[in-house]
């Protein structure tokens, strides 16, 4: 019976911590665990730690809501955002468990003139980047979703859109647990409710961290803690430049398949999916004060269900399921920190705002190369630390207007 069990698990139980790993990975969510999956299979460094304070996928991977894109302003962000909508299309077969994507196409409405051009801009990057994008009007928009009103008695009216037939949708919760096995199975420690309390120095470099659970040598920690990544960067002497703030969500009764596209307005700020469980997903932008507290507000339910019903009216009947909210770590210019600090051993994945879980296979990619060979990949250069104070921002806002 004890064997059945075994074969069963999603990966091994959490046994006791070494005193020294090679790697020490904090945080237990989806770039995390890609991290420590990216090290054993591409570099095959096997003794590394993944520690996380709760439960595996507690954090962001397990609050977001699995929009799936690269339809990025920028260049670098562009780019980076194309290569993990790359990995992500195998990324199936590569774990040999079903992560349910669907490349269902994302349209980006847009409702004034100045969106227009915004929405052009972009398709325009795009497309020099070999991403498929286009600008397309109201004609083709009814063809894609002709549930969605285009009337013109409305709020704001629909005047065209940026259409990115590569985005879509996938299951959070088996991304996490398809990268946690894997990684397991090559060898890599997961270790649940294990809380980083200190990361030890010497010489201007990581030598080791202390847990909940006692100390741990290592030679490089890589902290991949989403909302807390400043407070784990305090613990190495490391400043980041970010600031915290909530994104809230929530999903309707599950209703008959209906909606086959994913629709985002930025003017509006709401989002919208239909999830494989049914269930009609709504979104909207961080709220503008920064805090920790995980409370759902009634104020967010009122403003987005009267969004979402100005597009879609047909769900004037529709009963709410849950609400819940997550945290996310803003940087200055709305791209991500990631890679080496002013601290030798110590990298980042952080400043991820809301659209870190898309980004998950190309950090774990990029990052794990960077731990094996002690070199930058030219992929992730543009977002090192440093940027902030070399006046090399990469500004990621207008592609990040709304949350997804």
């Amino acid at each position: 019976m004890k064997d059945i069990f075994r074969t069963r698990r999603m990966w091994r139980p959490r046994g006791e911590l070494k005193r020294r790993y090679d790697v020490v990975v904090v945080g237990g969510g989806a770039h995390g665990l890609a991290t420590a999956y990216y090290l054993a299979r591409n570099h095959g460094i096997t003794d590394v730690a993944v520690l996380e304070k709760s439960y595996i996928g507690s954090g962001a991977a397990g609050r977001n809501t699995t929009i799936i894109r690269s339809n990025y302003r920028t260049p670098e962000g562009a780019a980076f955002y194309q290569q993990s909508v790359e990995l992500y299309k195998g990324l199936s077969r590569e774990l040999d468990f079903n992560l349910l994507f669907s490349q269902l196409g994302h349209l980006t409405l847009a409702h004034s003139d100045r969106a227009l051009i915004t929405a052009t801009e972009r398709a325009e990057v795009n497309q020099l980047l070999g991403i498929e994008s286009r600008l397309v009007g109201l004609d083709e928009i009814a063809k894609l979703c002709p549930e969605l009103d285009l009337s013109t008695e409305v709020t704001w009216p629909v005047l065209g859109a940026l259409y990115h037939p590569p985005g879509g949708i996938i299951r959070h919760d088996a991304v996490v647990w398809g990268l946690a096995r894997s990684a397991d199975r090559r060898g890599v420690e997961i270790h649940p409710y294990t809380e980083v309390t200190g990361i030890e120095r010497a010489n201007g470099r990581v030598t080791g961290v202390r847990t909940n659970r006692g100390e741990i040598a290592c030679d490089a920690v890589v902290s991949a803690t989403a909302g807390w990544s400043t407070l784990v960067a305090d613990l190495a002497g490391v400043p980041l430049p970010i600031t915290t703030h909530i994104l809230q969500a929530f999903v309707t009764e599950p209703l008959k398949p209906f909606l086959d596209v994913i629709i985002v307005s930025s003017q509006m700020h709401v989002y919208v999916s239909q999830t494989d469980r049914g269930e009609i997903l709504i979104g909207a932008e961080i709220e503008p004060y920064t805090t920790y507290r995980g409370t759902s507000t009634f104020p967010f339910l009122e403003y987005s269900a009267r969004h979402v019903l100005e597009l879609f009216p047909q769900l004037e009947s529709a009963r709410v399921l849950r609400q819940w909210t997550g945290l996310c770590d803003i940087s200055p210019d709305f791209s991500p920190i990631l890679g080496v600090t002013e601290v030798a051993g110590f990298l980042v994945s952080a400043g991820w705002g809301t659209y870190g879980f898309k980004a998950a296979p190309i950090v774990g990619t990029t990052l794990a190369e960077l731990v094996a060979t002690k070199r930058t990949p030219a992929l992730i250069a543009p977002f090192a630390l440093e940027r902030f104070s070399t006046d090399t921002l990469v500004s990621e806002l207008a592609a990040a207007a709304v949350s997804h």
